[in-house]
């Protein structure tokens, strides 16, 4: 007997993205384009948060029937995934052992095999996947950061790694739910959400070669967030 397709959402928080949203969008569309339909469904969330410019307006003419774009006054990444999350399981009606909640940042760009990539683990019963990130330009920054950064983000061997990033984070729903989901907190809720789902026994893998891109710049949105961690590199070089 044939199993009840995947379903995977994409879940995305955005706060005055207007810039690098249409980026964002257009990765998330091409790494759909590769899924087969037969087999798994997609859906796509973005969590519009507190914002002032047009990303609200972008979010809504881009997605093109695959999603919704939702809006919260919160200014709190965690409540903005949250809400994100919520909203994607509210669409969805199937099994939750068969949905897959794909986490990424608006300032992202996903590779096209992205989604396929997260599938093919989710389908050897990984419950929860930590991707690695690498950044789009460090124009913003001393010409000594790059280094610094690449040499202080450290892989192991056999490919697994100690980082956690909201911008590359998979997690199966019934998973999520045991873990209680992401908390309404301001920074560091991907590695709070990362070291719930360990304490619930979540089959658990991180993996360098699942890599996003993100924006490299100087002053982020969320406090004490990785932009904040990449410019704290000028510092060590000044």
């Amino acid at each position: 007997m044939n199993r009840q397709p995947w379903h995977m959402a994409v879940l995305i928080p955005a706060r005055n993205e207007e810039q690098l949203l249409p980026r964002c969008l257009e990765s998330i569309a091409a790494a759909i384009a590769l899924l087969l339909p037969a087999e798994v469904t997609a859906d796509v969330v973005i969590a519009v948060d507190r914002s002032s410019d047009r990303t609200l307006e972008i979010a809504r003419r881009m997605i093109h029937g695959r999603g919704v774009a939702i809006t919260t006054q919160s200014g709190i990444v965690g409540r903005a995934r949250g809400l994100a999350a919520r909203t994607a399981l509210g669409r969805y009606r199937g099994a939750l052992s068969r949905c897959w909640l794909a986490n990424t940042d608006a300032d992202s760009s996903v590779p096209a095999y992205w989604m396929t990539d997260h599938l093919q683990l989710a389908s050897e019963n990984v419950e929860a996947i930590a991707g690695t990130v690498d950044v789009d330009s460090f124009e913003e920054h001393s010409n000594v950061v790059a280094e610094r950064f690449r040499s202080s983000y450290v892989m192991s061997p056999n490919g697994s790694h100690p980082h956690v990033h909201g911008a590359n984070l998979g997690v199966r729903a019934d998973a999520y739910l045991r873990a209680g989901g992401w908390k309404s907190i301001a920074t560091a809720e991907d590695h709070d959400l990362w070291n719930r789902l360990e304490k619930t026994g979540a089959n658990r893998i991180s993996i360098s070669r699942l890599r996003v891109l993100i924006s490299g710049r100087r002053v982020g949105r969320a406090p004490h967030g990785f932009a904040d961690t990449l410019a704290a590199h000028n510092e060590v070089a000044a």
